[in-house]
């Protein structure tokens, strides 16, 4: 570091950071005079100052307000991830005062929730007894706005290299972990069901139930039929919920894809079997996602470890 920037950064205040995220969320300076309760002309200097002190310009006056300039964009995005960890740094320092060390914050898309967390986190609540763990299950877009925004401390998702987001501000770290299955499966007492192998076509008029769309799991049923030259399904049934699906395959509605740990894991799985098919759903990549300082947060480093463990298992 610098001799210039060591200073400039021991004269940027918080004060500072605050107005910046407030300016990159409404572009305004009298909505952001009315949040700081300072006058209009007192933040046009505290941004003059922080622009100064950062060496480049953080927004440009347009007619309709104060529009971030990239470099604004970035240092707009970081101070939103520094406050909301400043928040969950007084959030651990309050649980302190109980039996609560640490709290983690994951968030877990429904393809995971059922069948790879529980491992996961029985192996972490096990080795670590102080830990708090609060898990969000969402859609891949919105985890990773969450992630992005600081809300979160890591992910675990299906992942695709179009599911690498960025924007610019938070880096993001992708570490592949596992290679998850996805079946079929039908009713037991179901044609499909029997020990010879299906195909695609096979299939194709029966009844299905599948999450909708754009979900991970429609997408490879479809792929799967489209590259047998055949029309993608019109679900019967749309429901996003692997365990949902399990049950309602079980009560004779109709075939569905889910992941397969998530069969091994539900005990209505007693009416449903797994169909045979040629060629099979390819397998889907699962990653561990974090922000760029993840690798030096002991949040993530207690997750990690408990992933390693299920794994080699």
């Amino acid at each position: 570091m610098n001799t210039f920037w060591q200073s400039s950064l021991a004269r940027l205040r918080f004060r500072h950071l605050e107005l910046v995220r407030l300016l990159g969320a409404s572009g305004s300076l009298r909505a952001a005079a009315l949040a700081l309760h300072q006058t209009q002309s007192a933040l046009s200097k505290s941004l003059k100052e922080a622009e100064l002190l950062l060496g480049c310009t953080l927004f440009e006056r347009t007619r309709r307000g104060l529009k971030p300039t990239p470099e604004g964009r970035v240092v707009a995005r970081g101070a939103e991830v520094l406050f909301r960890e400043l928040e969950h740094i007084r959030e651990e320092a309050l649980a302190a005062r109980g039996s609560v060390d640490t709290i983690l914050r994951i968030g877990v898309v429904p393809f995971l929730a059922l069948g790879s967390l529980p491992g996961v986190l029985s192996r972490l609540l096990n080795r670590t007894p102080g830990v708090h763990v609060r898990v969000r299950e969402a859609r891949v877009p919105q985890l990773y706005e969450a992630l992005l925004a600081g809300e979160l401390d890591a992910i675990l998702t299906t992942y695709s290299p179009e599911n690498a987001v960025s924007d610019g501000a938070v880096r993001l770290l992708h570490e592949q972990l596992f290679e998850a299955e996805v079946w079929v499966i039908a009713p037991a007492g179901h044609p499909a069901s029997r020990r010879s192998r299906r195909t695609w076509k096979d299939l194709a008029q029966e009844r299905w139930i599948l999450p909708g769309e754009p979900s991970l799991i429609r997408r490879l049923v479809d792929d799967q039929f489209l590259r047998q030259g055949l029309a993608p399904i019109v679900p019967a049934i749309e429901s996003v919920s692997p365990l949902t699906n399990v049950a309602l395959v079980a009560s004779g509605l109709g075939l569905s894809a889910v992941p397969a740990s998530t069969l091994k894991q539900v005990e209505r799985a007693r009416g449903v079997r797994r169909v045979r098919l040629a060629p099979p759903i390819p397998t889907v990549p699962v990653a561990l996602v974090t922000r760029g300082t993840g690798a030096s947060n002991s949040r993530v480093a207690l997750l990690r470890e408990a992933l390693r463990l299920a794994r080699n298992l």
